[in-house]
């Protein structure tokens, strides 16, 4: 049996500390013990966060680099700036950290310079999941000291671990709210490969092999489960149609059959009891959703800058996905950057042309269906108002006399049907989404279509990670669209799992 492709947990270590310190030696010991530890844990694999102020900040990064663990930098201003705090030996040795860093980000622009301090201290707290700090437990001399970051992190809850200063000491706050793993990327990583999918060899050392790997089972496990929920939910609409067709019917000719119509109620019943039981709506967007995410991973794989394309997005309690997928890309963007052409060639045919596509052949299979939905809430909505006209003409004026097939399949079985089913017809367009996605495959490839003649033009990569990056937020963007109007349409009151 294939083993599952299993994308890796990353949880980020924060960290924030004093500048001046009386024992360096010490300090650096004391964190590499307690990020040993923290590197020991089984099933998840550690990053570091901070800042490369002179002190504790240098030494925790040097001690992350030195015990193999991946360390981002978060910078308070830009370089340019952020360099008039070191001497010149000092920043030299700033710069060797930012080189080895797995990706550097800069968090003040026109802010204060203590302002900027601040905000660094505590978008470290904002991005990690456990807040390492080395405090003397004593109030900040200036804005944007230790303590304010660690009362930050307090106050979110945050788990600490906090070194004290003076004694070098270790004591654990609010660990019970730290867990390792995570529940959705453990979904993910257990679905089973694609049947079609060749495994993956074993010296394969390729992260974009296993991204590939990954999506190709998410994307199968989605393709599989849509049509199946579909067809429950319009299964499920047709039965009670067809429950309310045997009334009208029991009404108007006689035909009295309340097993059959019984078992439609019951088996409609069921089946709604299925759907909703069973989660499978929220399943299959999870899969659905992860699998066009990892898509765009996989068409920016290789920029020499690698693209942030999620910070923006909220991701319904998948961030540890958008972790992976952002450090996978990173790593793989600074040992593997591909030549200029090539990727513009490979994003344009298999990207741009892919989805231009896929749109084209989405719109040609849903029109047809829209049409014939329309056309026939159109036919039902308006036989329901001309016989629902007719008996209000018929009972205001009593000397009228209709025949007797009128009253039966007119005044009867027609004016309890009609309604119903006009209303099954607007509830299968909101199950399949029809007037949504016709309008936003019309959109996409007209926004598909310029940025291909965009990317065709550009020279530079500046340029061309623009192009790419606006695409990519076009098409993430229509599917977060599509993953929300889903989310909230389909269980109310119930939260996805």
């Amino acid at each position: 049996m294939i083993a599952p492709v299993q994308l890796p947990v990353f949880h980020v270590v924060g960290f924030t500390g004093h500048r001046r310190l009386s024992d360096p030696t010490a300090v650096e010991r004391v964190l590499q013990q307690v990020l040993g530890d923290l590197r020991a844990q089984t099933g998840v694999e550690w990053l570091g966060l901070s800042s490369v102020a002179e002190g504790a900040d240098m030494i925790f990064a040097r001690t992350t680099l030195k015990l193999g663990i991946g360390w981002e930098a978060v910078l308070p201003l830009p370089p340019a700036e952020f360099r008039a705090d070191f001497s010149p030996e000092a920043w030299r040795q700033v710069e060797e950290l930012l080189g080895e860093a797995e990706h550097a980000r800069v968090i003040g622009d026109r802010s204060h310079r203590d302002d900027a301090y601040l905000d660094c201290g505590m978008e470290t707290v904002n991005h990690c999941d456990l807040l390492l700090t080395f405090w003397n437990g004593e109030p900040s001399r200036g804005r944007g000291g230790t303590a304010e970051i660690v009362n930050y992190a307090r106050n979110l809850g945050r788990p600490l671990i906090i070194i004290d200063a003076t004694t070098l000491k270790v004591r654990r706050e609010n660990f019970a709210r730290l867990q390792t793993g995570d529940r959705y990327l453990a979904f993910f990583n257990q679905l089973p490969p694609a049947p079609a999918a060749a495994p993956l060899l074993p010296d394969a050392n390729s992260d974009r092999t296993l991204m590939l790997e990954f999506h190709r089972k998410v994307d199968h496990a989605a393709t599989r489960s849509a049509p199946h929920f579909k067809r429950l939910q319009s299964l499920t609409v047709g039965l009670f149609v067809l429950a309310s067709t045997q009334a009208a019917a029991a009404h108007a000719f006689g035909f009295n059959l309340p097993w059959s119509q019984l078992a439609c109620l019951l088996f409609a019943m069921g089946v709604a009891f299925v759907v909703l039981k069973r989660r499978l709506q929220h399943d299959w967007m999870r899969c659905r959703l992860t699998a066009e995410i990892t898509r765009s991973a996989l068409a920016t794989w290789g920029l020499p800058r690698a693209l942030r394309l999620f910070d923006d997005f909220e991701w319904a309690g998948i961030e540890p996905l958008r972790r992976s997928l952002d450090v996978l890309q990173r790593r793989a963007a600074r040992k593997h950057p591909a030549g200029f052409d090539e990727f513009r060639q490979r994003y344009l045919t298999e990207r741009i042309d892919g989805q231009l596509t896929y749109f084209a052949r989405q719109e040609r299979r849903t029109r047809p269906f829209l049409l014939c939905l329309r056309g026939g809430l159109f036919l039902s909505s308006t036989l329901a108002i001309c016989f629902t006209a007719a008996y209000t003409e018929h009972s205001l004026l009593p000397g009228l006399v209709a025949p007797a097939w009128v009253y039966s399949w007119v005044y009867a079985f027609g004016l309890m049907v009609l309604p119903v089913l006009s209303a099954g017809f607007i509830a299968l367009f909101a199950i399949h989404d029809l007037h949504r996605r016709v309008a936003r495959c019309q959109e996409m490839r007209v926004r598909l279509e310029t940025a291909r003649k965009e990317a065709g033009l550009v020279q530079t990569w500046g340029a061309l990670e623009r192009v790419v990056m606006k695409a990519e937020r076009a098409l993430l963007q229509e599917v977060f669209e599509w993953h929300t109007i889903t989310s909230f349409a389909a269980a109310p009151g119930k939260p996805p799992r």
